[in-house]
């Protein structure tokens, strides 16, 4: 991989201001409901896309606040929405029974609100359909394996952040196509365990497989060998952070890699050195430890990169 040039200064506001446009806030009817979500898109197109899934009570906005997904887009001249979960959720394939936190409205089909997105920006030539991503974190991680069960068809490569399969979501899971899956997830998550079950907070929902279980699914979802390839540690930049990462990487056919990125002591957070919530230090309290080793957008970017 090239490696990136750093501009400074004046630089970088005109290198910005020549390669992007302005965001856009828009809503679009599924259903007879309007639907809501931001995009930011380079002037030149077609160009790559990512969408970007938020978690269980936050929304569009704190994923473009709180990750650098928009500095990246800019950077990299790819597209990138944040789209707007209904209720502050997603409609993963869990029932709402099995939830922790808000639930959405019942009837909510948010596969049919993203595959409008992304047929939108197709048809208007805004968007490469070669090359169009998603990602998400915590329930946004399980929308994400959710579109892949279902409209595997759609993407070049996923990306799931603390969050683990369930068995009602693995039950429903029958991807069309092999789909490379970049999974992130924390050992001290006090909400989706490492090791499967409930959590130890109290907000906890029951039920979760193990990070191993669900490595394990997408590694036979995409024909991969079931041992590791490689498990890799990181380095440390950040001593600080009271976390490491290693990366585990998978035997599997070209083009279809499965890859975790373990983050050692981690909480339920995403990586990277944007707080990731507006009060950081009594978050600590509540999900864990920040990485700080390792950007998450950063990390999955130069994963989707890769693909197709």
């Amino acid at each position: 991989m090239k490696q990136l040039v750093r501009l400074s200064g004046l630089a970088i506001v005109l290198a910005i201001a020549c390669c992007a446009s302005p965001a856009l806030s828009d809503t679009i009817g599924i259903n007879g409901t309007d639907r809501t979500f931001t995009a930011r898109f380079p002037n030149k197109k077609p160009a790559p896309l990512v969408i970007a899934l938020h978690g269980n009570t936050q929304t569009g906005a704190d994923m473009a606040t709180r990750t650098s997904w928009p500095e990246i887009a800019r950077r990299d001249g790819f597209g990138v929405i944040f789209p707007d979960g209904l209720s502050r959720a997603w409609a993963d394939f869990r029932p709402n029974s099995n939830r922790a936190g808000r639930a959405p409205p019942e009837g909510t089909d948010d596969v049919a609100f993203i595959v409008r997105l992304i047929e939108k920006f197709i048809a208007d030539g805004t968007t490469d359909p070669r090359h169009i991503y998603i990602t998400g974190v915590s329930n946004g991680g399980a929308m994400t394996m959710t579109m892949i069960c279902a409209r595997a068809d759609l993407f070049a490569a996923a990306a799931s952040v603390i969050i683990n399969l369930t068995d009602a979501s693995a039950d429903a899971c029958h991807p069309s196509r092999p789909v490379p899956m970049l999974m992130m997830n924390g050992t001290a998550d006090p909400l989706i365990p490492f090791e499967g079950g409930r959590g130890t907070s109290r907000f906890a929902a029951a039920g979760f497989w193990s990070t191993a279980k669900t490595l394990a699914f997408w590694r036979r979802a995409n024909g991969c060998e079931a041992q590791d390839a490689a498990v890799i540690d990181l380095e440390d930049h950040d001593q600080n952070d009271q976390t490491t990462v290693t990366r585990v990487e998978s035997h599997c056919p070209p083009g279809r890699n499965v890859v975790l990125d373990r983050v050692n002591d981690g909480g339920h957070r995403m990586p990277g050195a944007y707080p990731d919530a507006r009060f950081p230090r009594l978050v600590n309290g509540f999900l864990g430890p920040q990485n700080r080793d390792i950007d998450g957008a950063a990390t999955i970017w130069a994963f989707f990169r890769q693909f197709p």
